[in-house]
């Protein structure tokens, strides 16, 4: 049994306790349904804040303060910061900044105006409090570290080129994208590369021949674009950065580093005080979207044909906001910098920004950063933002704001490489470095050539300073992934003399084809595990071989292991999130040598190089059609989008991995029928969270945001969802919609387009059928017509009854009410058990290794109502935890810790879904005095079968929509060890009763 992940969650149980945030509660920041935070429960940790309040940016704007115009652009044009009226509204706003920090005594170290009206400061415990009680101040958040998400080929994978792909469609490679900038907030720019390479900036304006060619003014950059609107940015000089390193190509960079500078000392840094990138990642990012077309490329003496990027005619601006420290705790972008670089990047007027950052946990809509980009795609800017790289887990998705475009990374057509055995057995895995046949070398795991005193653990993972060179040199090493960097092992294989590298994944979990220092091949499992357990023989060999010479294929697009899932837990499951999914695993584009082994090409993968994909596509829509708004572009990428398969080559069904799907651009540019939406919309999904605008936008129920795509997070026996489309391509549309156990009903079914821009709601009614209460199921809507095809994922978590999943009562005979609501009047209330099984007496040391855990498996069946585990130690001073998993393809998978540090814990599973369910049983430490901690396990299974002492009232539910009583009562159990029984409610909804 091997859990490489239980180790490191069984350690953030012992430091939950010693784990504390600091937060901020701006009025109105309560959850629906709660009340709001009182200042004075929170104690406000002085530090650098950002500061919003209430009146509009610019780039929204729209009127109201006396002798003050409007500043909101119209519709397909960019805000105009450096006109009459934007000059004096930001005089005013910036004035209002001033007077607000002056009240509280503080002082404005940064001003934001054109996408976010505010300030960032530093500021005093008493300050923070003060401004959170201050009118006009909505939000007072911490100035938090975000984090660039790459995870450390040339192939056409997106299929841009070719007579039938968009380039052609756009005019070649010359023209696709041409007229649009692409804005990157990163870690900044090299200049050098080669996928940047463009005449110098000259003075001469465009001409007719050449309209969107962009000069110098003085020291500003002008460029005329598509759109009718002109871009205006500079290239700041500063650490090994002059302004005549822009040209053509990279028309402007800036930098952004105040709260950076200001938090991290000189002797921590390790970067450049200037545009210049210090890590690479901008770089990748940025040439990615628009790098320059053809460019040869070899990478480790290996000739990777070209690169060109997603859209080589579009121009790039750089707003450098992520600084690299000599330590991860260090590195990153502080709030502050990246809301000042967003606020500039609109300001100057780029048609697409691209936001390859994240953090460690969703952030909400109401997040500064988010209400920057809520500015920018009002004023008519494409936001294509990173989803994370936390998966596969569950709701582990960042930049979930409806307003933003949120991409997941799938796979690519793999670089391969074969590991032969000296056996004979071959395995095919992921190399970008083995470049020739290594010939037959001798294999081994790391702790078999380990230095003395290094343990079998540190050698196995070959972490730095594990392996002994005497015993190492001129072998394969077989290196097991985790722990430290892919890259880093090669190293260590390197320094200690060894050829090569095999890197295992011990479980299913992606490859990559990262630029290892030695020849290296990636397999995953199971092949990885037979490698590693012939590597263990005394005359073990390997061969490592280009290119796969197995039988055997690797079916892609698939999702990233890594890549962030859904749903989103910002929306309660309202809005699907990621939108959809691009490549971003093993992605080529330039990167800065310094940091990455003196090359200046790299694979990199992360949802950080899928979201530049998702913005050049943006671009080449944006070249096309210049007028068209940031969600009708989203809509059309959406729409037109492409299945996702899993490792089998099956379609992958689950639309939390990649919402819509895989981008086509082959199809993007001809939608047919597209979702659009703007500040009203946005406004008003954000009142039906619960969040006060203040605006007088009349709340939406979030499901009903004008998405293309539905989602409910929770459906109470039947909801009718509102949508609204607009023609891009006149006809009539039948629609066809289908949602496993579900009734799908569209109306009207039929619409009819008589012109391009006609705009006509209609309504899809889903029921409850026979899906499983509180089980997730999903499907599509589909208007076919025009001959075109407008898909729309539908995901929903149907309930046939809100109930509470547990209660509990007490005594030998007695009666426990709870409040129930049902979809439909009149469904049977049922009951089961009560079960008292014996109690098992057991033992587990504390620290014992994944395999030996005390395991208690349940077989359920659909004649399984519900499972529950007690587990209670026999010292009183003893702590225990339980780990519930379920068996998913013959592996498991960890669903939940559940314990408090306390003697005792309770794991439930009501109605579980046929298979295998259980629990581990985990103590971070013994009694005092004692080997191990002693307890006994009670394991109560409720079938259909088990008795039926629990008696339950109402039989039958007595309206739909209405909250009723219902009543559990119960005689002649036990007093001295738990009982269980179930209430059931139909399509396998219940609540457990837990009695003693």
């Amino acid at each position: 049994m091997n859990h490489p992940n239980l180790r490191r969650r069984a350690a953030l149980l012992a430091g939950a306790a010693l784990i504390t945030t600091a937060l901020v509660a701006p009025p109105g920041s309560a959850a629906p349904g709660t009340d709001a935070p009182s200042s004075s429960r929170f104690t406000f940790a002085p530090g650098r804040y950002v500061v919003t309040l209430a009146d509009k940016p610019l780039a929204t704007y729209q009127g109201g303060v006396t002798g003050l115009k409007a500043t909101k652009p119209a519709a397909g044009r960019k805000v105009e910061v450096n006109s009459t009226s934007g000059k004096a509204y930001r005089a005013y706003l910036t004035g209002k900044h001033a007077e607000v920090a002056a009240k509280v005594g503080a002082h404005v170290d940064q001003d934001y105006s054109t996408t976010l009206n505010g300030f960032a400061a530093s500021l005093t415990s008493k300050e923070v409090n003060e401004l959170t009680k201050t009118p006009g101040v909505i939000a007072v958040v911490p100035d938090q570290l975000h984090v660039a998400l790459d995870d450390r080929n040339p192939t056409d994978f997106l299929k841009l080129s070719g007579q039938t792909g968009v380039w052609n469609k756009l005019g070649g490679t010359a023209t696709a994208g041409q007229g649009v900038v692409v804005g990157v907030v990163d870690t900044g720019i090299w200049p050098e590369s080669a996928s940047l390479a463009g005449p110098k900036l000259g003075t001469e304006p465009p001409t007719a021949a050449d309209p969107y060619r962009p000069y110098l003014s003085g020291s500003t950059t002008l460029m005329h674009k598509a759109d009718g609107s002109t871009f205006t940015g500079s290239c700041e000089a500063g650490q090994d950065f002059t302004a005549d390193l822009c040209n053509t190509k990279l028309i402007s960079a800036k930098y952004f580093g105040d709260g950076w500078l200001s938090l991290v000392p000189p002797e921590r840094r390790a970067d450049y005080e200037s545009p210049r990138d210090g890590e690479g990642h901008g770089t990748h990012t940025a040439t990615t979207a628009a790098g320059r077309a053809d460019v040869d490329v070899v990478l480790g003496g290996r000739d990777l044909g070209t690169v060109t990027g997603v859209a080589p005619a579009a121009k790039i601006a750089v707003y450098k906001a992520l600084w690299s420290g000599k330590t991860t705790q260090d590195s990153g972008g502080f709030t502050s910098d990246i809301v000042a670089a967003i606020d500039q990047a609109v300001a100057d007027g780029v048609d697409v920004i691209n936001y390859s950052v994240g953090s460690t946990f969703e952030s909400p809509a109401t997040d500064p950063i988010q209400l920057a980009f809520l500015s920018a795609a009002s004023a008519g800017v494409f936001v294509s933002a990173a989803g994370g790289n936390s998966g596969p887990d569950a709701s582990t998705l960042d930049n979930t704001s409806p307003w933003v475009t949120t991409v997941g990374a799938t796979t690519v057509a793999p670089w391969n490489g074969t590991v032969v055995l000296g056996n004979g057995q071959k395995y095919s895995g992921v190399s970008t470095t083995v470049t020739s046949p290594t010939g037959s070398k001798p294999l081994v795991n790391g702790a078999a050539v380990k230095k003395d005193g290094v343990s079998d653990e540190d050698a196995l993972i070959c972490l730095a300073n594990t392996l002994d060179p005497a015993k190492t040199a001129g072998k394969i090493v077989a290196c097991d992934r985790g722990i430290s960097a892919r890259v880093d092992k090669s190293a260590e294989v390197q320094r200690a003399g060894g050829v090569g590298m095999v890197l295992l994944n011990l479980f299913d979990q992606d490859v990559v084809g990262d630029s290892h220092v030695v020849p290296t091949v990636h397999l995953n499992a199971p092949g990885s595990l037979s490698v590693k357990s012939y590597a263990m023989q005394a005359d073990a060999t390997a061969e490592l071989v280009p290119g796969n010479q197995t039988s055997t294929t690797t079916p892609y697009p698939q999702m990233a292991d890594f890549s962030s899932r859904g749903p989103s837990l910002a929306s309660n499951g309202n809005l699907l999130k990621p939108d959809l999914a691009a490549p971003g695993v093993n992605v080529l584009a330039a990167v800065a040598p310094p940091t990455n082994g003196g090359q200046n090409y790299a694979f990199l993968s992360g949802t950080s190089m899928a979201a530049p994909h998702v913005a050049g596509l943006a671009a080449l829509y944006l070249s096309k059609h210049p007028d068209w708004s940031p969600m009708a572009v989203k809509s059309a990428l959406m729409t037109t989008a492409g299945n996702v398969l899993t490792s089998t080559g099956a379609v992958n069904t689950n639309p939390f991995d990649a919402g819509a799907g895989e981008v086509q651009p082959s199809k993007m540019l001809d939608p047919g029928l597209v979702y659009d939406s703007s500040d009203t919309d946005w406004l008003g999904y954000l009142e039906g969270t619960g969040v006060k605008t203040g605006t007088g936008v009349p709340a939406i129920n979030p499901s009903d945001y004008n998405a293309p795509s539905i989602a409910v997070g929770r459906l109470l026996g039947t909801q009718t969802i509102t949508r609204r489309v607009t023609a891009v391509t006149p006809g009539l549309y039948r629609a066809t919609a289908s949602v496993p156990g579900m009734k799908a009903v569209v109306t009207p079914s039929i619409l009819h387009f008589s012109k391009a821009g006609e705009t006509k709601t209609f309504t899809v009614k889903l029921t409850l059928d026979t899906a499983d209460s509180g089980t997730t199921t999903n499907g599509w809507l589909t208007w076919q017509g025009a001959d075109k095809a407008v898909r729309s994922p539908i995901v929903v978590v149907p309930t046939s009854a809100l109930a509470p999943t547990a209660v509990t009562g007490t005594g030998a005979s007695g009666s426990t009410s709870f409040t129930a609501t049902v979809g439909k009047a009149g469904v049977p209330i049922r009951s089961y058990g009560v079960v008292s099984a014996p109690l098992v007496p057991g033992a587990v040391p504390a620290g014992a290794a994944d395999a030996d855990l005390p395991n208690y498996p349940v077989t359920a069946t659909s004649q399984t109502k519900a499972v529950q585990w007690n587990i209670k130690t026999v010292d009183p001073a003893g702590s225990i935890w339980l780990v519930l998993y379920k068996v998913v393809n013959g592996q498991m998978q960890l669903l939940s810790f559940v314990g408090d540090g306390s003697n005792q814990a309770s794991a439930s599973v009501p109605a579980p879904t046929p298979g295998v369910w259980g629990v581990l049983a985990i103590t971070l430490s013994n009694p005092p005095g004692a080997s191990t901690t002693e307890y006994t396990m009670q394991t109560n299974v409720v079938t259909s079968s088990t008795g039926s002492s629990l008696k339950v009232t109402p039989s039958v539910a007595p309206a739909a929509f209405k909250p009723f009583q219902v009543t559990a009562s119960w005689s002649g159990i036990p007093t001295d060890k738990r009982s269980t029984g179930f209430v059931e409610f139909p399509n396998r909804a219940g609540t457990v009763v837990t009695i003693n």
